[in-house]
């Protein structure tokens, strides 16, 4: 780490042109509001509209800003990797690029990691976004606290400040599906977080769409946990034994009652169920293998097309 850097701003960026130059000017009046030396690390993701142009145009502007611009879309937290990498500061926010997240409360952050926390997370009272969005993260965070090891109270937040130690730790990981959040909980269980307010965007739309929240999850319960297959085997059990209950209850109605009917309806119900748990459980298998097979061949978690800015580095 750079001794002249004290605070590292990462923010992964994706379609978000029009509310770049407003970024950066909250930022770069974040640190002068904090005294401190710092940079501003704009990660392009491959985004499809004019915001590599942009961060172009605002490093020139601003000495404290650099680009890393990536060859293709990887998403977020692979992005977040990337700027995780390249930040050279003592403490590093990580915040989204749609200010919903104010740079200003990344002061109160910081404070929280200088009185000895590793991370600070922020939590907000009250999210402006969509009820499904709200729905995902509260259903993300139940799976993390059973597959992560996360402690219930906290809300792993997209806006959070982290020491550079844990940094440096968390970008050990090299597989192909990073988790950020759930990396960070692998290193350390220092963690505190406090409240901050969420603001609606500031430009544009969100772009996290419900398969992005599918897949979300899907890395939070495959990348750290085998509980999955677990309860896929539970459910096998399960229903094998559920089986062999009404294989013994049937035989026996027949043998007191041989004109006893074969039930249609109860035996295409049974197969539909059993047949959806037996490809559910299937998926799973294939969703750890998948991913193995793509760890396995060494699939990068993102290319880096171009650097631009940083005249402090």
């Amino acid at each position: 780490m750079s001794a002249t850097i004290d605070i590292s701003f990462v923010v992964p960026v994706y379609a978000s042109a029009a509310g770049l130059g407003e970024l950066a000017r909250r930022i770069d009046a974040a640190l002068a509001a904090l005294g401190r030396p710092g940079e501003i690390v704009l990660v392009d993701d491959g985004s499809p509209d004019e915001s590599w142009a942009r961060i172009r145009e605002l490093a020139a502007r601003y000495p404290a800003l650099r680009g890393v611009r990536l060859r293709r879309n990887a998403g977020q937290d692979n992005a977040i990797m990337a700027g995780l990498r390249e930040a050279r500061g003592r403490i590093v926010v990580v915040m989204d690029d749609d200010l919903q997240h104010d740079p200003a409360d990344a002061a109160r952050l910081i404070e929280r990691v200088e009185a000895g926390y590793d991370v600070c997370y922020a939590r907000f009272p009250r999210k402006r976004q969509a009820f499904w969005k709200n729905l995902g993260s509260w259903f993300n965070d139940k799976v993390a606290n059973v597959v992560v090891g996360k402690p219930k109270h906290i809300y792993m937040s997209p806006y959070k400040a982290l020491a550079a130690e844990v940094a440096r730790e968390v970008t050990q990981y090299d597989g192909p599906f990073p988790y950020v959040d759930g990396l960070i909980f692998r290193v350390t269980e220092n963690v505190t977080q406090i409240e901050v307010p969420h603001h609606a965007r500031y430009a544009g739309e969100g772009h996290f769409t419900l398969a992005r929240s599918i897949g979300v999850w899907l890395r939070v319960a495959t990348l750290f946990s085998v509980v999955p297959l677990r309860l896929a085997a539970l459910l096998g059990f399960g229903f094998a034994a559920v089986g062999l209950g009404l294989a013994v209850y049937f035989t026996g109605l027949k043998i007191v009652n041989p004109a006893e009917p074969v039930g249609w309806a109860s035996t295409i119900v049974a197969v539909l169920v059993l047949g959806g748990i037996q490809l559910a459980c299937l998926g799973m298998l294939g969703e750890y293998l998948g991913r193995v097979f793509l760890h396995l061949n060494k699939r990068p978690q993102y290319v880096v097309k171009e650097r631009i800015g940083g005249a402090a580095g």
